[in-house]
C-alpha cells in the first residue's frame, strides 16, 4: 500500500544523507521527456508498490490498460508502442549504465554519506515461472520454455540442442569481459575472498597484578559495586601508554548510572565538530565534554547503533589491521533482548571486545519495574558459540575475567568476545586468593568452606548478586539448624555446561579410553557431600544447564527468577522471586529432608520462622 523507496528516502534525507534513486530504466527516459504536464510523474507517484509488482507479473497489454490507462494522455503517449515495447520498460536497477552512473555520482559527492536506493524486480529474467511473483524465492527449477525465454531475453549464445544440459557460458579468454574480470580480481588480491585473521601488530597486556586495586579485599567499612570495579579496570587501561589509545568506551545512556562520568573530562566524548556549546554542567568536575579527539562514543538512546559501533571497533583488527578494545556498557535488559541478532552477527564476524551489561539481574535494579529487570540475558548469551558469558559476584572475579579477555582477544588474538554482567549494588569484597584464578575462568570455584561440626552438610552455589543470598543462607543454616554449608561461586554456568558437553562428546568418541575425561563441575563437586542448592538472579534454565554433569546420585535444586519483573525493593523482590536467603535455606532443608537426613517438620518450622506464606502465588504466574 505504500512506496518503500520514498519512505527510505525520507529517512536518509532526514538523517542528513545524500540520496540517489535509480528507479526507471532507459526506456522510460523518452516518455518522461514527453511528459510536459507532469501527468506521468503524478501517476508514477500515486501508484503503490503492490501495483508495480502486479504489472511486472503480467504482460505489456496489462500494463497498458492498468497503468497508462489511468489517464487518457498517457494512453496517447504510448499509442505507437507495441505491448512488447511496453513490456521492455524496465526498472533502473536492471540497467548497468544507470547503476554505473549512480555509483560515479556517489563517489564524487563530498561532505555527506551517500545511499543508493535502487529499484529492481524480484526473479528478474524468470518470466512466467517467477518474475515479480511472491513465489520467486521458492522456485527451484525452471522448465525448458522458461530456460529458452531467458536465453533469448539476455541473448546468451547457447544453441537449442544444448539447452537441456544447462551449460555454463564462458566468454573467450581474450574477450573484454574476461580481461576486465581478471584485472579486477588481480587488483582485489586474488580470486577468492580473503579476510585478515590476525592484525599484523602485536600488543602486550599487563600482568594481572596491574589490577591490584580490584583484586585486593575492600577496606573495612568500604563497599563498592562490580560496576565500579569494571570502571576502575578501564581507567587503568586508559592510563596504559600502549593500550590506552585503543580503548573505545561506548555508551547509549546513563553514563552516571555506571559511574563513568569521570571519563568525560579524562578522555572526552568524540564529536567530529568538537563542542559548539557550553554544557549546563560545566561547573562540575565531570562535565559533559565533547571533543574532536574524544574516545567515548556517546550514541544517545540507540542500542542498535551502539552495537554497530562496537562491532566496527571489535572487527577493526581485520578490516583496518589495527587492534581496538571496545567496551559497550548498557542496561542489561536493553542489551541482548534488543540487539540479539546483532550479537549473533558479531559472533559470526569474529568480533573481539567486551559487552558490559550493567544493572544486571532480575532483582538488582529495584523500583523500575519489568522494563528494566533482566533475568534472561545469560540464556540468550549462551546461544552464541564464541561469546564467553560471565556473571561475577565480586570485584576480583571481574578483574580476573577481564584480564583473561584482554589476554585472549588482544594479545593472543583469539576469536571470542565477552559478555559480563555487572551490578550497581554496593557491598564488601573478599579479594582474590592464590590459586582461584583458573577455576574462576572455568566457571566454578570454592569460595568459602563451611565448618565441620554440624549434623548435616549442604553445598550452596550461586552467581552475581544472589550468591550473597547463598552466603547469608549458610549463616542461617548454621545458626538456626546446625547445618554446615560450603559456598561455591559460579561465575559462568554457560561455560560449565559447554565444558561438560565437550567432555561428554570426547568420551562418546573415545569409548576405549581408560582415563575418561571429567567435566569441571563434576570434578569440583564429586568429593563433597550433601545436596546442592543453586540460586541466581536469572531464569532457572540458566543454572539448569549443568544438571547433566552433577555427580550421579546427588540432589540438585535450582532457584531462579522466572517471571516478569516488578517495582519494589531488592529484598522484597528476592522474596517475591523466591531467591532470597530464606528461600535458599528452605530449599537446602527440604533437599536434606528428601534424602531422609531431616524430618519434613523441620522444613515446616523454617517456613514459619521466616514468615513465608506457603500458599503465595507462583511468581511466574503474576
Amino acid at each position: 500500500n505504500g512506496k518503500i523507496i520514498q519512505e527510505l528516502e525520507a529517512d536518509f534525507r532526514g538523517a542528513g544523507w545524500n540520496v540517489i534513486k535509480v528507479i526507471w530504466g532507459p526506456g522510460w527516459d523518452e516518455l518522461l521527456a514527453k511528459d510536459k504536464e507532469g501527468i506521468l510523474q503524478r501517476v508514477m507517484m500515486e501508484t503503490v508498490d503492490g501495483e508495480y509488482q502486479n504489472y511486472r507479473a503480467r504482460d505489456g497489454a496489462f500494463v497498458r490498460k492498468h497503468f497508462f490507462g489511468k489517464h487518457p494522455k498517457l494512453l496517447e503517449m504510448v499509442a505507437n508502442m507495441t505491448d512488447d515495447d511496453i513490456w521492455r520498460l524496465t526498472r533502473g536497477g536492471h540497467d548497468p549504465h544507470k547503476i554505473y552512473a549512480a555509483f560515479k555520482i556517489a563517489q564524487e559527492h563530498k561532505g555527506q554519506p551517500t545511499v543508493l536506493l535502487v529499484k529492481t524486480v524480484k526473479g528478474f529474467g524468470m518470466g512466467k515461472s517467477g518474475e515479480a511473483r511472491n513465489t520467486a524465492h521458492q522456485t527451484k527449477k525452471l522448465d525448458d520454455e522458461a530456460i529458452r525465454e531467458m536465453r533469448d531475453r539476455f541473448a546468451i549464445p547457447v544453441p537449442d540442442d544444448e539447452l537441456a544440459d544447462l551449460p555454463f557460458f564462458k566468454p573467450a579468454d581474450d574477450a573484454p569481459e574476461m580481461k576486465y574480470l581478471h584485472e579486477r580480481r588481480a587488483a582485489l588480491g586474488g580470486y577468492l575472498p580473503q579476510r585478515r585473521m590476525r592484525a599484523e601488530e602485536t600488543l602486550a597486556v599487563p600482568e594481572l597484578a596491574a589490577f591490584k586495586s580490584v583484586l585486593d579485599p575492600t577496606a573495612e567499612g568500604r563497599e563498592i559495586s562490580t560496576t565500579q570495579a569494571y570502571v576502575r579496570i578501564m581507567t587503568i587501561l586508559l592510563r596504559d601508554a600502549s593500550l590506552g589509545p585503543r580503548v573505545v568506551p561506548i555508551l547509549v545512556d546513563e553514563a552516571r548510572t555506571f559511574g563513568m562520568e569521570g571519563l568525560f573530562r579524562q578522555i572526552g566524548i568524540f564529536n567530529q565538530r568538537g563542542q559548539l556549546y557550553e554544557p549546563v554542567d560545566k561547573d562540575q568536575v565531570s562535565y559533559y565534554r565533547e571533543d574532536k579527539a574524544g574516545q567515548i562514543l556517546q550514541e544517545g538512546i540507540n542500542e542498535a547503533g551502539a552495537m554497530c559501533s562496537w562491532i566496527a571497533a571489535a572487527t577493526s583488527y581485520s578490516t583496518n589491521n589495527r587492534i581496538m578494545i571496545p567496551f559497550y556498557a548498557f542496561y542489561s535488559m536493553f542489551g541482548l533482548q534488543r540487539v540479539g541478532d546483532l550479537a549473533w552477527a558479531a559472533g559470526d564476524m569474529r568480533s573481539r571486545g567486551f559487552l558490559m551489561a550493567g544493572t544486571a539481574g532480575r532483582t538488582t535494579l529495584n523500583g523500575e519495574g519489568l522494563q528494566h529487570e533482566d533475568g534472561h540475558s545469560h540464556v540468550l548469551a549462551s546461544t552464541i558459540p564464541n561469546c564467553l558469558p560471565y556473571d561475577p559476584t565480586f570485584a576480583h572475579e571481574v578483574g580476573v575475567i577481564m584480564h583473561d579477555g584482554l589476554k585472549r582477544m588482544i594479545e593472543k588474538q583469539e576469536d571470542v568476545f565477552y559478555y559480563i554482567t555487572v551490578m550497581n549494588e554496593n557491598y564488601s569484597h573478599p579479594g582474590l586468593k592464590p590459586g582461584q584464578e583458573a577455576n574462576i575462568l572455568k566457571g566454578l570455584y570454592l569460595l568459602q568452606e563451611g565448618a565441620r561440626d554440624g549434623k548435616h552438610r549442604v553445598q550452596l552455589m550461586g552467581s552475581g548478586t544472589i550468591l550473597r543470598e547463598a552466603i547469608a543462607a549458610a549463616d542461617l543454616l548454621k545458626a538456626d539448624w546446625n547445618v554446615d554449608a560450603d559456598i561455591w561461586s559460579a561465575p559462568s554456568f554457560t561455560l560449565l555446561a559447554r565444558d561438560g558437553q565437550d567432555v561428554e562428546r570426547w568420551n562418546m568418541l573415545h569409548p576405549a579410553d581408560k582415563n575418561p575425561r571429567i567435566a569441571h563441575v563434576t570434578q569440583s563437586l564429586q568429593d563433597t557431600t550433601g545436596p546442592i542448592v543453586v540460586a541466581t538472579d536469572y531464569m532457572r534454565t540458566f543454572a539448569e544447564q549443568v544438571r547433566a554433569f552433577i555427580p550421579k546420585g546427588r540432589s540438585y535444586k535450582v532457584l531462579g527468577t522466572d517471571g516478569f519483573g516488578r517495582s519494589d525493593s531488592r529484598a522484597k523482590l528476592r522474596e517475591f522471586f523466591e531467591v532470597s536467603r530464606h528461600f535458599v535455606t528452605i530449599a537446602a532443608l527440604k533437599s536434606l529432608a528428601d534424602e531422609g537426613a531431616l524430618p519434613a517438620s523441620v522444613v515446616v518450622q523454617a517456613i514459619e520462622k521466616y514468615g513465608i506464606n506457603p500458599n503465595k502465588p507462583n511468581p511466574v504466574t503474576l
